[in-house]
Order: structure tokens, then sequence, then C-alpha cells
């Protein structure tokens, strides 16, 4: 199968560096004027795959909302993941899986194998049992030609004290494992398949993001406060691998699929503006 950088790569070709995250918490439903139940989480994913799923690279389902239904919202979530891919985009499912032997590769296969009913293009993952635990996810994603996104310096402030801790030999956690994910990327082209979260809020990080070679996934935008241009401050030279993620800020102009493609046409565009650096 073809690795997930090389689809990724394509994706953003075609379609834009733009990804859409499925968040259907309690209040985007009430605003779209749907119960808080599965059929109110069915006819929300129903809608979303209509009006967007033919023209939007990367979708990102936040797994917790469809979980806390139980097995029935986990089978809405089956059906909407099915129901992207079929009309061409990618998805990455945002469960921030992370533990070590064979829980982690158990985690893997639940996601990252074809036979699996959650199976994804990629996945988001913690590192903080250490990189190295996550080596089973890494192993099946190379397998199957999946991809992995993993936490670095993430868009809530609580995460800063952990990620920007100083460890024994002069690098910050958060650096540590970008120059982790980095190794896993080496000869990789046109863009690897393990990627880092940095969130666009975070301004001026002071970390080498130089040598990673894969996709950066950047949450924060829009609704957490994030404009596009701060994604040139956060990512200065690596403007062309980063993958910009809208939620509230696309999905809140629903439910007609008319005003979720005209959010998505004003934030893609907006996007695509700061994105493009002088001299690129």
């Amino acid at each position: 199968m073809e690795d997930f950088g090389s689809r990724l790569h394509r994706a953003m070709a075609e379609r834009g560096q733009f990804c859409v995250g499925i968040d259907p918490h309690p209040a985007l439903l009430a605003r779209w004027g749907l119960p808080d139940d599965v059929d109110g989480l069915t006819r929300f994913g129903e809608t979303v795959v209509e009006a967007l799923g033919d023209r939007v690279a990367v979708f990102k389902p936040q797994s917790a909302f469809f979980e806390r239904f139980g097995s029935r919202g986990v089978g809405v979530l089956e059906s909407i993941i099915r129901q992207l891919r079929g009309a061409g985009a990618l998805v990455l499912l945002d469960v921030k899986r992370g533990d070590i032997g064979s829980t982690v590769a158990a985690y893997a296969d639940a996601y990252l194998d074809p036979s699996s009913p959650m199976y994804v293009d990629a996945i988001t993952a913690s590192p903080f049992l250490g990189v190295g635990s996550l080596a089973p996810m890494f192993e099946t994603a190379r397998k199957y030609g999946g991809g992995v996104f993993v936490l670095a310096l993430t868009s809530n402030p609580e995460g800063a004290s952990v990620q920007r801790a100083v460890g024994a030999d002069g690098r910050t956690v958060a650096q540590t494992i970008i120059e982790e994910i980095s190794q896993l990327n080496r000869g990789a082209e046109p863009l690897g398949s393990f990627g880092l979260v940095v969130g666009a809020t975070v301004g001026e990080t002071g970390h080498d993001l130089s040598g990673v070679g894969g996709p950066l996934l950047a949450p924060g935008l829009g609704a957490q406060g994030a404009r596009p241009d701060d994604l040139r401050t956060v990512f200065g030279g690596e403007l062309a691998r980063v993958l910009p993620s809208y939620s509230r800020e696309v999905l809140g102009a629903g439910p007609e699929p008319a005003a979720l493609r005209a959010a998505v046409d004003r934030t893609l565009a907006d996007c695509r503006a700061a994105l493009t650096a002088a001299g690129q």
C-alpha cells in the first residue's frame, strides 16, 4: 500500500492544506437543532460527509464524542469513517492513544490494520510514556501504509509544564520528541508518514522543527484563538508541511450544506494566504 505521507502530500496538493475536525459535542448538536443522542450524531455525520467529504483533504473525528454513546456511537463513527474514505478524503482519528507493549500494539491493530472496522489513514498518539513505547504503533503504520501524529507542543496551556521541561541533556521534552520523530522520517519523500502535533496557539516555540520531514498538524485555529497568520510565527520555514485544523469555525456554520462549504472555502483561502511565505 502507498505510504500515508505520499497520500497526504497528494491530498494537500489537490484539495489544499486543510483539516476539518469532527467534534459533535452537545452544544454543537444543539446549535444544529439536533438531539444529543445517537440519532442526532448520525444526522450530524451524514451532513458533514455530504457537504464536505469530496472537498477537504483530511477529516479528524474526535473519538471521545462518539464513544460517549457507547457501542452505538462507535458504530456511527465507523460509518462516518467509511463514508469519508469513500468520498476520497483521508481520515485522521483523534484518539491520542499511548501505552506499552501488547496494549499499544492492540491500539495500532484497532485503527491502522485494514481488517479492522475502525481502520483509518492515521491516528494521534501520546508519547509521554516515552516515544519508544509507541514502536509497535509505528511498525503497524509502516506495514499497512498508515500514519501517526505524535503530541509535541500542544495548544492547551497546561501542556507547557511537561512539554517544555528540560532534561539532563539540555533538551526539552518536546525537542526530544521532535528529534525522535525526525529519525523515523529520515529519507522519506515527498513527505514522511510520522507527524507532530504543534498547536497554532503556542507562538514562537524556540524549538527546531526543520528536520522533521513529516506533516505538522496545527490545531488551535479559530475558536481556540489562533489565526492563520500565527502559522508563520509557529512554523517559520516549515509551512509547506503544515496541516491547519479547524473544527468549530467550520462546523458552527451548519447545518446547511451550502453554509458549511462556504465556511471551508473562506478558511481554506485564509490558510493558503498565510502558508504562502515570501519566496515560496
